[in-house]
């Protein structure tokens, strides 16, 4: 995949290294080409590389000082780091671990912050329009559509999760990058967040890390295992599942290690 020019890739990484201190790899020479319309799980033990990858994508490294990414990472063949990273943000929409819906702004305004903290004025209707669309994007619209102007804290662990994913698809990303959007939920909201995953992906791109292998093999349809920053192997979940190539792999699958 390292010398790939297939453009047919949403996102290509090629030799993507992120360090946090001079001569220390979190992500070591990442190279893989993420497909349109898929589900790619990231997995491998705490420590790996998973969520920094992530966060490469999104740009949000360029927050702290101190860390380095290398590489190029192109979105829809442009270089992401030749973009405004603002821009980045809203073509790569992120959902973090734990639901993070602003706390004092309403329903309505969560929706919106987006386009409120990037300065992007809307009519009232098409603030109509967006909240509508994105809250029925989540299936979530009927739940909370008498009560919009409450606080997005109002709501259930799984609602305000969905209520942030709704924030991130209100600015129409090519793709949405999930930092372990489950972990933080029930069984039930999981179910209900799992099951919106696989709706999503007729429209958007997603990139999800997580520690839940029955999750990625419920819902992904490619996968990537990290270890020690390095990607060790990415291919279609079933066969990566049922025959990986790598010997660490299958430790990581069978529970040897992680």
């Amino acid at each position: 995949m390292e010398n790939s020019v297939d453009t047919d890739y949403i996102l290509e990484l090629k030799e993507v290294s992120v360090s946090y201190s001079p001569g220390k790899y979190a992500v070591d020479k990442v190279s893989a080409g993420i497909c349109p319309h898929t589900v790619t799980a990231i997995m491998g033990p705490s420590g790996c590389g998973k969520s920094t990858l992530l966060r490469a994508i999104n740009r949000l490294h360029e927050l702290y000082r101190d860390i380095t990414t290398t590489g190029e990472i192109l979105l829809k063949g442009q270089n992401i780091f030749k973009m405004n990273p603002m821009k980045v943000r809203r073509l790569a929409g992120m959902v973090f671990q734990r639901p993070n819906p602003f706390p004092t702004m309403s329903i309505y305004g969560n929706v919106l912050a987006g386009y409120t903290l990037n300065g992007l004025s809307l009519t009232s209707a098409e603030k109509e329009e967006i909240v509508e669309r994105s809250l029925q994007s989540v299936n979530l619209w009927d739940e909370v559509k008498d009560a919009l102007n409450k606080k997005g804290t109002f709501l259930s662990g799984g609602q305000q999760q969905r209520l942030c994913i709704a924030r991130a698809l209100a600015l129409k990303p090519e793709l949405l990058l999930m930092d372990e959007p489950t972990s933080a939920l029930d069984p039930i909201s999981t179910g209900r967040i799992e099951e919106l995953i696989l709706e999503l992906k007729e429209q958007y791109s997603i990139l999800i890390v997580t520690h839940n292998m029955s999750q990625a093999a419920r819902i992904s349809d490619n996968s990537m295992f990290m270890y020690l920053g390095e990607l060790v192997e990415m291919g279609a979940t079933k066969q990566m599942f049922t025959k990986p190539t790598d010997t660490r792999t299958e430790e990581y699958l069978t529970g040897a290690f992680g």
